[in-house]
């Protein structure tokens, strides 16, 4: 019989016996696809509450850039420097479409006095006659700012609908125009 020399053992603590497997039953498929599983939305109210106040904030960081004006938070209709040229300029001069909604708030004022019913009817011919020259500004600013536009940008490049736009802009009132007004009245851009 041959003896094969033994090598000494540099482990005094190993077991006599080696380990077989890992130690723990492999797990089976479902128990798998259990482990894994996870909703898509976080159903947690901590996280619901964090989506809720990180979607909060980025409107409200949204809604300041496009008060402010910048290009990336405007909507497609305010976009582009010619829009931002037409704004401006819009905005540094006074029209008399922009007071159109306080002279109705007076003429409603004046047909709830009781007593006499031709102040009244005073107070809406005149409010007839605001709209008219009202409108008749729009007209003539819409007319001046495709003219300076033209000019300005070159008659093949304008953009279209820059009277409307105009128009619109002066129709409301100064302090609720958004884009916010960059430029103080009297400031028209070149």
């Amino acid at each position: 019989m041959s003896t094969t020399p033994v090598s000494p053992s540099t482990n005094d603590d190993a077991p006599e016996t080696p380990g077989v497997g890992k130690g723990r039953a492999t797990p089976t498929r479902a128990q798998q696809e259990a482990a894994r599983r996870r909703p898509l939305v976080a159903n947690t109210k901590e996280a619901k509450a964090a989506a809720k106040a990180e979607l909060n904030e980025r409107r409200a960081r949204a809604q300041a850039g496009m008060a402010a004006g910048e290009e990336k938070y405007l909507p497609t209709r305010d976009k582009g420097p010619q829009r931002r040229w037409v704004r401006d300029y819009v905005d540094a001069g006074w029209h008399p479409a922009e007071f159109v909604m306080a002279v109705m708030v007076l003429v409603i004022l004046a047909s709830l006095i009781p007593a006499n019913s031709l102040i009244s009817f005073y107070a809406y011919l005149g409010m007839m006659g605001f709209l008219i020259i009202a409108i008749g500004g729009m007209v003539l600013l819409s007319m001046r700012v495709k003219r300076k536009a033209a000019a300005k940008f070159g008659k093949d490049r304008m953009e279209r609908g820059l009277g409307w736009y105009a128009a619109m802009r002066a129709l409301q009132m100064r302090f609720m125009r958004l884009p916010k007004p960059q430029v103080k009245r009297g400031q028209y851009p070149e």
